[in-house]
């Protein structure tokens, strides 16, 4: 009787070591305002602030009018942080994006006119409509948060992250982002239709709103400085060395797996380290488990892998080749 009484209070005493109680209720006060205009996407949603959590970009990928733009933009609605929003088209250059030096006639100097990439969320709607030159100037950024103009260093303000949205790649007029681009969102999230009843619901919800706008329904419950203080407590989350080398066989495995072209690099191992930090964090736990390590993999490694050309013609999915490998890896205890 004595152990099952002492078993509770030094779970208590365990779980007191990071105080995740606040950032536990912003999670629930966002996803409360998001769910007041969207209809389901639950996981849509848990991905998103994971990735807000960790610090990550995120790429959203469905067919037009499936709220992937809608759903970034009240997400950085409850976040009180500057938020600007990028139209990617065939003809859009790397100044229309980073900015460009203009010539001051009073000075007869040049001056660095800011583009709208310099802001804390930016979402890029339609990164795909892009050619390779205007995607390429994104490396930099998102990689090392500064951008290079003219041998001048321009860091961005924290926090930053880059919210991409793009269709399927069979659509017209869409060009594939190259994997060193890919490589640098820390997730790929497909947004698929909703069900009868999300759609009747969507179908409501939009009628009884009698004409006013989604982002009017939403309002702030995230500051920048505690956005700051719930990423930091991100770091603290433990990760046990049996995990660690978990996530390590797995990515490993998609290096040498014969349905695979191409497997996950380093920066996907950490990739999934701190999306596993994020998973944990949001369910109020100050240490990662499998169950967490096993959420954060498709989303991470979907983009990432490549399928060889045999098996893409079969229509083998890399979603189906993640789930095979992170099944064939003993689970640690």
């Amino acid at each position: 009787m004595e152990n099952t009484e002492q078993t509770p209070e030094e779970g208590l005493h365990f779980n007191s070591r990071i105080d995740l109680s606040k950032l536990k209720i912003a999670v629930e006060q966002i996803k409360e305002q998001l769910h007041q205009v969207i209809v389901g996407q639950g996981e849509f949603m848990e991905l998103l602030l994971v990735a807000l959590l960790a610090d990550g970009h995120v790429l959203i990928e469905g067919v037009p009018g499936v709220a992937k733009t809608v759903t970034a933009k009240l997400l950085a609605k409850t976040i009180a942080t500057d938020f600007n929003r990028i139209q990617f088209t065939p003809d859009l250059m790397p100044s229309d994006v980073l900015g460009t030096s203009v010539l001051n006639m009073k000075t007869s100097d040049f001056e660095f006119k800011k583009g709208p990439i310099f802001s804390n969320l930016v979402l890029i709607d339609e990164i795909n409509r892009a050619p390779a030159k205007t995607q390429a100037a994104l490396f930099e950024v998102m990689e090392e948060r500064q951008i290079t103009i003219d041998g001048t260093k321009y860091l961005m303000p924290p926090p930053f992250m880059v919210l991409a949205t793009q269709n399927p790649i069979e659509q017209e007029g869409t060009y594939a982002l190259p994997e060193a681009q890919l490589d640098r969102f820390l997730f790929k999230i497909n947004v698929g239709y909703p069900n009868l009843e999300e759609e009747v619901m969507i179908i409501q919800s939009h009628n009884n709103r009698k004409g006013a706008s989604p982002q009017s329904q939403v309002k702030s419950v995230l500051s920048e400085k505690d956005l700051a203080e719930y990423r930091s407590k991100i770091y603290e989350i433990l990760v046990e060395e049996k995990i660690i080398k978990y996530i390590a066989e797995i990515i490993i495995k998609t290096r040498n797996h014969p349905h695979l072209y191409l497997g996950g690099s380093p920066r996907a191992s950490i990739a999934v380290l701190m999306a596993s930090k994020g998973f944990a964090a949001i369910n109020g736990r100050d240490f990662v488990i499998p169950e967490d390590v096993k959420k954060a993999m498709t989303p991470v490694l979907r983009h990432r892998i490549i399928l060889t050309p045999e098996r893409e013609m079969e229509g083998m999915t890399t979603d189906k080749v993640i789930e095979m490998i992170v099944q064939s890896v003993e689970v640690p205890r």
